[in-house]
């Protein structure tokens, strides 16, 4: 048995090898795994997956390559275009935005600032950018100078100076109204704000104390209205000797190349190069001439701050720190010591003595004065004639004033007469605006002058005759309706009639019933048919009593009570209230046309509606005015802001509250334009039409006959009436705008709050 198999096993041996290969097959196949069988045949088969992944690796590497240019190319593509697109619109831009024309204005006398004018305009045609030359005579500032702030235009002005410092004859209405907008509240600093300008003067530097005044003064007005300078004043001088380049050809020469290398800048949209970075406090290339600019503001401000000239009172609570009382100011009215204590008490036994000759009442109006003058010093003090006369007052005598109004001007352009115009029929453009004494007796925060003028309790000062301060008013009044000869806009006729004054207003500034010789100046305008609208500010009830008949007759009344007529009139006297009431009660025994005049401060006296119903009952007047408080600028002697002034709509709503607590007045005419209107008292409406206009010819008659029967012949407001026209009356809807005349809105109406 064991041979058999031993001898199996053996004929077995014969397969050994196939016997050996098949276990060890299944001994492997037992062994090792498949992931690990793969992976050997992997390896052995290694070189046909390195080729294949580096033939992927580069087909993969060739379309990323591919994209990537085409992305690029189609970025670059965009990027050129959105490039182009750019510098298209920016060029498109520039056409519109920098540079839009140069207007070239000239003021010439004999010809040569025409002539540059002409040559100016050829040399910035050849830029490519239209010029056009501007005859200063033809131009209406008023109209068309704020319109160029928007226009994208540069102006050039080339004025000479003529005589004695004045403007040349065509430019002399142009200068005139620039001198008076860069100081006019109504305009605002802001008037001329986009306005780009330059300014070359004509002139001969023989005349020194002349020399190039009107380029100077055209240059600074401009500024002051916030026009922007695009280079230096250049100035031209007919004096060969002292020409900077030798002739006044040679000198506009120089000042024309570097004006057309900063307008083509500016035609580039190129700014003013600076070496540092100016906001971080770096240096600047112009930095010397900005400090030269901010220096000239200053001054500007300084020039314009008036109301530090000039401001007294006898109050202790209202008298302002001492550094204010400098020298060329006004004098305290209320310290002149012991000479004026001595004639205090001469006047309380009815006398003045005056180097030994008796002084007795004056006959025209019961005031007492002082023969000798020359003790007196003058009210209108060196300092106090600049500020005014910057203010464009033409002064007469030592005391006395006369001022163009604004309602005046309008009004000879066709453009509208004032709320007196519409409330009474006073033709605007024949009212002379008057004061035979700039003195006031309070200090009212809304004081349209800044407290320029001076402040005292009673007539202190030298004093004019009524017939010289009316003679010089009249010329020189008829003298700045002479300089609107001319000019664009003015009617002919009205201009004609505006020589011929037929009106005046007594209310420029001041106290006018302070100067003693008042009555006599009153009657020198019957005398001559002129009507006559005086206004007090209710603190001299005697000279009301005294005055002789008048057309109308105002008080104005600023408050209603106590508190607030010190916080609003800041009166001197310290027995105000009184003299108030008293006022009123003066005023209620005139037989001719008595009006209050009643100014609404916002939160300040718009809520007194029963106290002023109450003043209303004392003084019993004719016509009530209100009109909101006109804004007249910043000012440290008042704390008067834009959020005091009311609007029309709020003016109405008070007017009809307080007419409706007045049982025998009525609304009965309205001027939105300045803001204001007027109620009356139920016997000027006759068959339910109103008569609030006057017969002047008809009041002229009465004032004759008064005055030549010594005063026995009396006359009420109700003999020189005359009708209202329709136009005129509250709720019409002109809304007192007369329809004869074209309503004129300036640019930047919004800053502007009407007033009169």
């Amino acid at each position: 048995m064991l041979h058999f198999h031993f001898a199996s096993t053996i004929c077995n041996d014969g397969d050994f090898d196939g016997v050996v290969c098949s276990s060890d097959s299944r001994a492997s196949q037992d062994v090792h795994s498949p992931s690990e069988n793969y992976l050997m045949s992997i390896w052995h088969n290694r070189l046909y997956v390195y080729s294949a992944a580096a033939l992927l690796f580069g087909v993969w590497l060739s379309l990323k390559m591919a994209l990537k240019n085409k992305s690029f190319s189609k970025d670059a593509a965009l990027w050129v275009r959105k490039a182009e697109q750019k510098n298209n619109s920016s060029s498109d831009r520039d056409a519109e935005v920098h540079v839009s024309g140069v207007k070239i204005f000239y003021g010439s006398q004999t010809g040569t600032a025409k002539g540059f004018a002409n040559e100016l305009s050829e040399e910035v045609n050849t830029l490519g950018i239209p010029a056009e030359v501007i005859d200063m005579k033809d131009y209406d500032p008023d109209d068309q100078l704020a319109d160029e702030c928007v226009s994208k235009s540069v102006c050039v002005f080339l004025v000479a100076t003529y005589t004695d410092g004045q403007p040349t004859e065509n430019a002399e209405w142009f200068c005139k109204w620039l001198e008076e907008a860069s100081t006019d509240f109504r305009y605002g600093k802001t008037y001329l704000k986009g306005l780009r300008y330059a300014v070359f003067g004509l002139g001969n530097s023989v005349y020194v104390g002349h020399y190039n005044t009107v380029g100077k003064n055209v240059d600074k007005w401009l500024w002051m209205l916030s026009g922007k300078r695009i280079m230096t004043r250049g100035e031209g001088d007919c004096n060969v000797v002292k020409s900077r380049n030798g002739s006044v050809q040679a000198d506009f020469q120089a000042w024309k190349v570097k004006f057309v290398n900063r307008l083509q800048a500016l035609a580039r949209g190129e700014k003013k190069s600076c070496n540092g970075n100016c906001k971080t406090g770096g240096s600047c290339k112009n930095k010397k001439k900005e400090k030269q600019e901010e220096e000239e503001r200053a001054a500007a401000q300084n020039n314009s701050s008036e109301e530090e000239l000039i401001e007294s009172s006898s109050d202790e609570e209202e008298s302002g720190p001492s550094d204010e009382k400098k020298s060329g100011s006004v004098v305290d009215m209320e310290d002149l010591g012991n000479i004026m204590n001595s004639i205090k008490k001469a006047k309380a036994k009815g006398e003045v003595q005056g180097d030994g000759q008796m002084v007795k009442l004056s006959k025209l109006n019961g005031v007492k004065r002082v023969e000798d003058e020359e003790e007196r010093r003058e009210m209108i003090t060196p300092a106090l004639r600049e500020a005014l006369t910057k203010q464009g007052y033409k002064l007469i005598g030592s005391h006395s004033g006369v001022k163009l109004c604004r309602w005046t001007k309008s009004m000879l352009r066709g453009r509208g007469g004032c709320y007196k115009h519409t409330f009474y029929g006073i033709e605007s453009h024949r009212c002379m605006e008057t004061t035979p004494s700039l003195a006031c007796a309070n200090k009212c925060v809304f004081c349209w002058r800044h407290h320029t003028n001076p402040v005292g309790t009673e007539w202190r000062w030298k004093m004019d005759p009524a017939e010289k301060i009316l003679q010089d008013a009249v010329e020189k009044h008829q003298s700045m309706i002479r300089q609107f000869r001319g000019v664009p806009g003015v009617k002919p006729e009205r201009y004609e009639e505006g020589l011929s004054v037929k009106h005046c207003a007594l209310s420029l500034v001041g106290e006018p019933i302070m100067y003693p010789e008042i009555n006599a100046f009153i009657r020198l305008l019957h005398f001559y048919r002129i009507s006559s609208f005086l206004v007090t500010n209710a603190q001299f009830p005697q000279e009301i009593r005294s005055l002789v008949p008048v057309t109308q007759l105002y008080v104005s009344v600023d408050a209603s009570t106590k508190d607030s007529l010190k916080k609003i009139d800041r009166p001197l006297f310290k027995d105000f209230w009184p003299r108030f009431l008293d006022s009123l009660r003066a005023l209620g025994e005139k037989r001719q046309r008595t009006v209050y005049r009643l100014t609404l401060v916002k939160a300040w006296n718009v809520e007194e509606m029963q106290a002023y119903s109450e003043l209303i009952a004392l003084g019993q007047p004719d016509f009530i005015e209100v009109k909101g408080v006109t804004y007249c600028g910043e000012s440290s002697a008042s704390s008067l802001t834009m959020a005091n002034v009311p609007w029309h709509q709020e003016v109405v709503a008070f007017v009809q509250q307080l007419a409706d607590m007045l049982p025998q007045y009525e609304i009965a005419c309205e001027h939105e334009h300045s803001n204001c209107l007027l109620i009356a008292h139920t016997k000027f409406k006759v068959d339910g039409e109103w008569w609030t206009w006057i017969d002047y010819e008809r009041f002229q008659e009465l004032a004759k006959a008064h005055e030549e029967s010594g005063g026995q012949q009396s006359f009420s407001a109700l003999d020189y009436v005359a009708k209202t026209p329709s136009w005129a009356l509250f709720g019409a809807q002109e809304q007192g705008f007369d329809p004869t005349d074209t309503r004129f809105q300036r640019r930047n109406k919004t800053k502007d709050i009407s007033g009169c």
